[in-house]
């Protein structure tokens, strides 16, 4: 069978966004090091560093936006499961749909453009922590805000495209990857 456009590129953009979610994971033992290394040099040998206490920061930041596309992808974001369980599996591709297509997309079309800017202008300014001895190119945690919200972007039009395969399996055959885990049939 030829896949289409429809099937490759929710797959593609759900390959990216999975990977990106499953390496920012990774930030997180390093996360508990460095905490670890900041309690031991603080309570133990009464030295604080404010670089130490900035890249905890960035790296609980890093990782739990880059997180955001990972876990829609995998439909493990906060929903109201309450009606959504008792829907058929046409009524929440259509709910999942327009969710993503008037809710989901604008909102991350707006802020990664805002994003964007937000990190350009740090960018060009050089900017720094206001600490003395704090972090230089703070423009680092806002690009990964602009790449994450990006992502979610993408992932945002991967799910409203499996959607609509789910909706005119004609125009792409669903693959059981709809609006979530709950959709796979049982073998």
């Amino acid at each position: 069978m030829r896949r289409t456009v429809l099937q490759r590129l929710p797959e593609a953009i759900e390959t990216l966004t999975t990977g990106v979610g499953s390496a920012a994971a990774w930030l997180y033992p390093v996360l508990v090091a460095v905490m670890i290394v900041n309690v031991v040099l603080r309570y133990g040998l009464g030295r604080g560093f404010i670089e130490l206490e900035e890249l905890q920061w960035h790296l609980y930041a890093a990782a739990f936006l880059l997180g955001f596309a990972y876990t829609y992808a995998a439909d493990e974001h906060v929903r109201v499961d309450l009606l959504h369980a008792r829907f058929s599996r046409r009524t929440r591709a259509w709910i999942e749909l327009l969710g993503s297509v008037l809710l989901l997309l604008p909102f991350a079309w707006i802020t990664t453009i805002s994003a964007f800017d937000f990190f350009w202008q740090s960018y060009q300014l050089g900017e720094r922590s206001p600490m003395p001895s704090g972090l230089p190119w703070r423009f680092v945690i806002k690009g990964v805000l602009f790449a994450a919200l990006g992502l979610l972007l993408l992932q945002a039009v991967a799910t409203a495209l499996r959607q609509v395969g789910i909706l005119w399996p004609g125009e792409a055959e669903a693959d059981g990857r709809g609006v979530g885990p709950s959709d796979v049939p049982e073998p």
